[in-house]
């Protein structure tokens, strides 16, 4: 794109679930997973007008001038991802957005609006796309027929003091049902949750 977003911005931040336990497994198929997930990332946010101004690892940053072509974006993202044949490497990409201002320094942002963005995204799981209240109401008269916005409630996300009503985007024929979210709620009393009946057993509750 010809220009960084500035002003009001959305974020677009995306992460591998269970990256480092499959490069431990499956180092070399995992490179070349990696190599595809980066282009196929890059390509699609570009495509929509997003400026990825930061890659850590598995990580994707990116911005954008406008609420609806993020989404947009990341709704292209998981069905390339979800539709693509990863062998045993499979890529499950969480995502999060938000909407707010920041700070641009050297093709770089800083500011609140990201740590919102990155505590969203990493309460979700791999194929789930959450969203912020600010950005479902940016986006809500626009949607297609074939996306509905899921309204998950007002959730408290680590080291933020403010809670943030999170929404997940829910795509026609994409995964739609996903574990609770990583939020504090679920650990509010420091003892270990048992969803399951898999009582000691790590390995499959994880799976």
């Amino acid at each position: 794109m010809s220009s960084i977003p500035s002003g009001t911005i959305t974020f677009l931040f995306t992460d591998i679930e269970r990256s480092t336990r499959m490069w431990e497994e499956h180092s070399l198929e995992m490179k070349s997973s990696l190599e595809k997930h980066d282009k196929l990332m890059r390509q699609t946010i570009e495509s929509f007008s997003g400026y990825v101004f930061k890659t850590v690892g598995d990580a994707f940053c990116a911005s954008f001038s406008n609420a609806g072509d993020a989404v947009s974006a990341a709704i292209e993202c998981q069905k390339k991802l979800q539709s693509t044949d990863w062998g045993i490497t499979p890529i499950k990409v969480r995502m999060g957005i938000h909407t707010g201002s920041a700070d641009e320094r050297n093709g770089d942002y800083f500011g609140q609006t990201l740590n919102r963005t990155a505590r969203l995204m990493s309460v979700g799981h791999g194929c789930q796309i959450l969203i912020s209240k600010v950005t479902q109401e940016l986006i809500l008269d626009k949607l297609a027929v074939e996306i509905e916005l899921k309204n998950l409630g007002s959730r408290r996300l680590k080291d933020l003091d403010r809670s943030e009503n999170i929404f997940q985007v829910n795509i026609k024929n994409l995964e739609k049902k996903f574990p609770p979210l990583r939020t504090l709620e679920i650990a509010v009393n420091n003892l270990p949750l048992q969803l399951t009946n898999f009582i000691g057993r790590g390995d499959e509750i994880e799976d």
